[in-house]
């Protein structure tokens, strides 16, 4: 049972799957479907990521993260954190191991939530498409408030989490453990 743990979700959703499917067939295999193409999805978009931070992993050293992204950094480190979330490729999930990545090597824990958050609210591609479909003053307008959001909510949660808790996070991805 232990071997099936790392398992549960994807075992439960192909029952949920089955179980939908014996109930009404017709939506069973348009379920069914999407769960197929989701899967096949992530299938290619993972394997890309984790050869993206292994490469991260090797060829970043720990001080430049640290002098452009630690805790003296700065706005540096804010604006660095921006750029390479609104920049980055592929969906949300994709940016949790490359945040793990940033704990590993002492990047600021302020630093890494507006990495998330730019990364999921200020890619540059939906930038220019709502430049093009929506208009300067929408999409520039989304753009200012996703940033003042981002940054606000990252200094808010930094602000909210306990030292303790921050220690256990970068415990738990780090090498070693910073104080």
């Amino acid at each position: 049972m232990k071997k099936l743990k790392p398992y549960m979700l994807l075992i439960l959703v192909v029952i949920a799957d089955l179980i939908v499917f014996a109930g009404s067939p017709d939506l069973g295999k348009v379920i069914l479907k999407s769960t197929g193409t989701n899967f096949a999805q992530m299938l290619g978009v993972i394997p890309p990521i984790f050869l993206l931070i292994g490469l991260m992993d090797v060829w970043v050293p720990r001080e430049k993260v640290i002098k452009f992204m630690g805790e003296g950094s700065g706005i540096t480190g804010v604006l660095l954190a921006i750029l390479l979330g609104a920049a980055a490729a592929g969906p949300l999930y994709a940016a949790f191991p490359v945040a793990a990545i940033m704990i590993k090597k002492g990047a600021k824990f302020t630093n890494i939530l507006v990495f998330l958050g730019a990364w999921s609210t200020m890619k540059i591609p939906m930038f220019l498409f709502e430049m093009a479909s929506l208009g300067y003053a929408f999409a520039i307008t989304r753009l200012l408030l996703s940033l003042t959001g981002i940054l606000l909510m990252s200094w808010l949660i930094n602000k909210l989490m306990s030292e303790d808790e921050k220690r256990n996070i970068y415990a738990k991805h780090s090498d070693v453990a910073r104080g």
